[in-house]
C-alpha cells in the first residue's frame, strides 16, 4: 500500500524535491541576499517570472524559520526598464533590510540599492542609483558584510578573473581598496564572490563557469587573511567547495547568529535550461553549517534536519522510498546502490582512496549528453569512509569524513526505483525524512 501511494504521489511531480527549496514555479538560479532577520531567515533567488527558462531576471523570495520549512512571498525586486536585477546581498542597517544587486543591460553592469522597511515584504529600489559605477559590462553580484564599522563589498570582474573590494560608511558611497587575483582555477568567469571570517580565518569564495573541478560551473575557495583593506590567501592551487556537478553559486547568510551556513545552486550551467521538469526548474541544496581545520573548510548539513527524520528504518534492504538519509563506513571496493530500480541506480562507493558517486544509470541521463557521469572526491584516510548522505527526488548530497569531502548531483529516475543494495557498506543507518517543502 505505501509503494503504491509512493508510485502515485511520484507521477504527479516525481523530482520536485521534498525537502530542498524550489520555486513554486518557472526557473531559479543563484540564490541572492540570504539573510537572518527578526527571527526570520530569508532567501532570494535569481528568478524568471514569465518561463520555465533564464531570462527577465528578478528576485524571488521566500522566508523560514529554520531553513528547512519555507513559504514563498512575493516577487521582491523586478526586473524594470530594461534593466535585470541581478545577483546580490541583503544586509540589515537597524530595522531596515538594504539589498545591494547588480543591475544589468546588455551594455553595462552597475551595483544598486533597494530597501525595505516591512521586514522585506516590500521594496523600493534607491533613487540615486547605481551606487558604483565603474563603466564596464562585466562588473557584477555584490556581497556585503560589516567590518570593523565600516561596510565591504565583494564584487567580481568576471574575465579578469579578480576579486574587487570596496569600503563605504553609508551604503551609497564606495571606495576602493584592493583587487584579488587572479589565482586558484581561471578556466571560466568569476562570479558570486563571498569573504567571511571562520573560526578565526578568513575564507574568499569564487564562483566560476565553466572550469569546476567536475566540469561546467563549480566553486573554490582561498583561506588567508584580510587586514580591512586586501585578502592574502596561504593557498595558490584551488580548495574545491563540492566535488559534484551540482552545486554553484554558494554564499553565506548576513547575521545567522553563532554559526557560519552557506548554501549553494543545484544545477550546472553545462544543462541546468534542460533538465526534465516541467512548471519549474531547478533546486537549492541544503543549507550547510562551516567550521575550519586544517586550512580547509569542512561542511555539515544543518543541524535543524535531524527535525525531519522518523524512525529508523530496521531492515534497511527491504526499504523503498526516495526521501531518506543515510549513514554508513565504505572501505575499497564496498559501495551502495541508491534509488534502485529494475534498471536504474546511483551508486556511492570508494576505491582507490577515492569517493566517487555514478549517476550513469540514474535515471533520465539523456536530455543533455554532458550530465551522465562519475564524479570522484578525494579522502584523507585511504582505509574507509564514513558517509553521511541525503536523498531527495531528484538529488543526492554526500558528505564524507564530518565533512572533508562533499559531493552534490542531480538525479533523475523512475517511479520505480526506490530501493537501496548495500554492497560491502558497514554500520548502515536510515531515516526516512519528512517532506518539509512538498510543494504536491
Amino acid at each position: 500500500m505505501l509503494l503504491e501511494l509512493l508510485l502515485l504521489l511520484a507521477a504527479a511531480d516525481p523530482w520536485r524535491p521534498a525537502y530542498h527549496f524550489t520555486p513554486e514555479k518557472n526557473w531559479m538560479n543563484d540564490p541572492n541576499g540570504l539573510v537572518y532577520s527578526g527571527g526570520e531567515y530569508h532567501l532570494f533567488y535569481q528568478h524568471n517570472p514569465f518561463g520555465n527558462s533564464w531570462g527577465h531576471m528578478s528576485w524571488g523570495h521566500a522566508v523560514s524559520p529554520d531553513l528547512l520549512h519555507w513559504r514563498h512571498l512575493p516577487l521582491a525586486l523586478a526586473e524594470e526598464n530594461g534593466v535585470m536585477i541581478f545577483s546580490g546581498s541583503v544586509v540589515t542597517d537597524g530595522n531596515r533590510m538594504v539589498a545591494i544587486y547588480t543591475g544589468h543591460t546588455a551594455e553595462r553592469q552597475t551595483q544598486n540599492l533597494a530597501f525595505s522597511d516591512d521586514r522585506g515584504r516590500t521594496w523600493t529600489k534607491f533613487k540615486g542609483n547605481p551606487v558604483l559605477d565603474i563603466q564596464q559590462k562585466d562588473f557584477r553580484d555584490p556581497k556585503v558584510f560589516r567590518y570593523r564599522g565600516r561596510w565591504i563589498m565583494t564584487v567580481a570582474l568576471p574575465r579578469e578573473h579578480k576579486v574587487r573590494f570596496y569600503s563605504s560608511s553609508d551604503l551609497m558611497k564606495w571606495e576602493f581598496l584592493s583587487d584579488f587575483g587572479p589565482a586558484g582555477a581561471t578556466g571560466g568567469i568569476w562570479e558570486c564572490p563571498d569573504l567571511f571570517e571562520l573560526d578565526g580565518q578568513w575564507v574568499l569564495v569564487v564562483n566560476l563557469n565553466p572550469g569546476g573541478v567536475a566540469g561546467g560551473s563549480g566553486g573554490q575557495y582561498f583561506v588567508g587573511d584580510f587586514d580591512g583593506k586586501s585578502f592574502r590567501a596561504v593557498n595558490t592551487e584551488p580548495l574545491w567547495i563540492d566535488y559534484g556537478r551540482d552545486l554553484y553559486a554558494t554564499i553565506s547568510f548576513y547575521g545567522t547568529p553563532g554559526r557560519r551556513v552557506w548554501m549553494g545552486w543545484m544545477s550546472n550551467w553545462q544543462y541546468a535550461g534542460r533538465e526534465p521538469t516541467s512548471t519549474w526548474r531547478t533546486a537549492q541544496s541544503l543549507p550547510r553549517e562551516l567550521r575550519i581545520k586544517g586550512g580547509r573548510v569542512l561542511q555539515a548539513p544543518i543541524r535543524e534536519v535531524n527535525q525531519l527524520r522518523g524512525a529508523e528504518v530496521r531492515d534497511v534492504a527491504r526499504f523503498q522510498g526516495e526521501v531518506y538519509e543515510l549513514e554508513a563506513t565504505l572501505t575499497p571496493g564496498a559501495s551502495i546502490a541508491l534509488r534502485r530500480g529494475p534498471r536504474e541506480e546511483t551508486v556511492l562507493g570508494f576505491r582507490n582512496g577515492e569517493l566517487f558517486l555514478d549517476r550513469t544509470k540514474s535515471g533520465n541521463v539523456n536530455f543533455d549528453p554532458t550530465f551522465a557521469g562519475v564524479q570522484k572526491a578525494p579522502v584523507r584516510d585511504s582505509a574507509s569512509v564514513r558517509v553521511r548522505v541525503f536523498v531527495d527526488r531528484s538529488s543526492v548530497e554526500v558528505f564524507a569524513n564530518g565533512g572533508e569531502s562533499t559531493i552534490t548531483d542531480r538525479i533523475f529516475p523512475g517511479p520505480e526505483s526506490l530501493g537501496i543494495e548495500v554492497r560491502g557498506a558497514t554500520k548502515v543507518r536510515l531515516w526516512p525524512l519528512a517532506h518539509s517543502m512538498d510543494a504536491r
